[in-house]
């Protein structure tokens, strides 16, 4: 019987370093699991934040690009406002107040975010100004703005209108 008793627990030890490893082995698959659902959990929280502030650069850009709309809706009234108020018309109160509606005008645009853009003397960047005449000048540099004939306006890193130049070449 000592015989058997100890071929038993032979046996039995030789049984268990299996059923160990088989164990191991799912809990090595567990782990490996784990690790895999703990990757994705943290890339798709990266995606996600991603999403939220690529959405939120298209609000923005979206709010950014409705107020240059009404803003460009707005540009003839200011550009018929200065033209008359260039030219001389007969009583001072009629100049005072075409000068009070450009003055308003050019308030309000300057407080939405309207911005100015094309000067004289400035260099000739076709992004934001058009050439519409080309003079010869030796006095003035190579594409530099020699006259604007219609101004520009830029509305945060929206061109609205470009300005409408001469450049001197």
């Amino acid at each position: 019987m000592a015989e058997e008793v100890k071929e038993t627990q032979e046996t039995a030890e030789k049984a268990a370093p299996k059923k160990k490893s088989k164990k191991d082995k799912e809990l090595e698959a567990l782990k490996a699991e784990l690790e895999s659902q703990k990757d994705l959990l943290l890339r798709t929280a990266a995606e996600f934040d991603n999403y939220k502030k690529r959405t939120e650069k298209e609000k923005i850009g979206t709010a950014e690009y409705a107020k240059a709309s009404v803003m460009k809706t707005l540009l003839p009234i200011l550009d018929n406002a200065e033209r008359a108020n260039e030219f001389e018309h007969g009583t001072e109160q009629y100049n005072k107040g075409i000068e009070l509606i450009v003055k308003q005008l050019s308030d309000l645009s300057s407080k939405l975010g309207l911005v100015e853009i094309g000067a004289v003397g400035e260099t000739f960047d076709p992004n934001i100004h058009e050439a519409i005449m080309h003079i010869e000048d030796e006095s003035l540099g190579e594409n530099v703005i020699s006259q604007v004939l219609q101004k520009g306006y830029k509305f945060g890193d929206t061109v609205v209108r470009p300005a409408m130049v001469q450049v001197a070449n």
